[in-house]
């Protein structure tokens, strides 16, 4: 299958999500710069993280413009998988394919160290390898996940099933005191109601091999390969 990775000014965690489905995953994956008007021929798009346009203005806020930006919202109501990881969760708020927003971390402090998350739901092609109420060991690294939602948002998210991911303690227990950023009901990943657009704060990318300490983000990445092998997300837009 073929991965199509976005390179917007400013990311610096496309090397890395190419190297896991390259080097690991024995897998297509090409890095498609934000100008770029086409998707055609890939099975899956990741928008990974960094910095877009330097986060000015808001996180995501002017990377939502570009080009290729348009070609995403085709490719996902075409059936398309796609994955905003950290700014790539971002940008995915800012372009509406992902309902909410996200605000500054509660401490106004950027935050990168590892933290623990659970899986709320795995009938989605990015959690298939999971079961409801594993926890993952994995890396976050940004100054805004706050994520936020109006209380209309968020009761429609719970009672779709939306929030694939809270943070958790190692235990897996949806605590304040595991909430690194202040997001509200702990929510550290959602997805689309069509289940086929996911934006996590956590980098899986970051956690995918043992040399970087565990390989917790592995499944998530394995469980989109084996949703597109297995036929359940065919793509129309070609």
């Amino acid at each position: 299958m073929r991965f199509g990775i976005l390179v917007f000014p400013g990311s610096n965690c496309d090397h890395d999500c190419q190297y896991v489905i390259k080097e690991i995953f024995r897998q297509e994956a090409s890095l498609i710069w934000h100008r770029d008007a086409s998707l055609a021929g890939f099975d899956a798009i990741i928008i990974p993280g960094g910095f877009s346009y330097g986060d000015y203005l808001r996180t995501g806020a002017i990377a939502r413009f570009s080009p290729v930006m348009s070609e995403v919202k085709r490719f996902s109501l075409d059936g398309g998988i796609v994955l905003g990881i950290c700014n790539g969760f971002q940008i995915l708020l800012e372009a509406g394919l992902l309902p909410g927003a996200m605000l500054r971390n509660r401490s106004l402090k950027f935050i990168c160290r590892d933290v623990y998350v659970r899986v709320e739901d795995n009938k989605t092609p990015f959690t298939r390898f999971l079961r409801k109420g594993d926890v993952l060991k994995m890396p976050i690294a940004h100054a805004e996940g706050n994520y936020y939602a109006d209380p209309d948002t968020l009761l429609r998210l719970k009672e779709r099933g939306q929030i694939i991911f809270r943070y958790a303690d190692e235990s897996g227990g949806i605590l304040d005191s595991a909430n690194p950023n202040g997001a509200m009901d702990n929510i550290a990943g959602i997805c689309n109601k069509e289940r086929n657009i996911l934006g996590m704060m956590p980098h899986p990318e970051r956690c995918s091999e043992m040399a970087l300490g565990n390989e917790d983000g592995k499944r998530i990445f394995r469980s989109v390969i084996e949703a597109v092998r297995e036929g359940e997300y065919q793509i129309k837009f070609k």
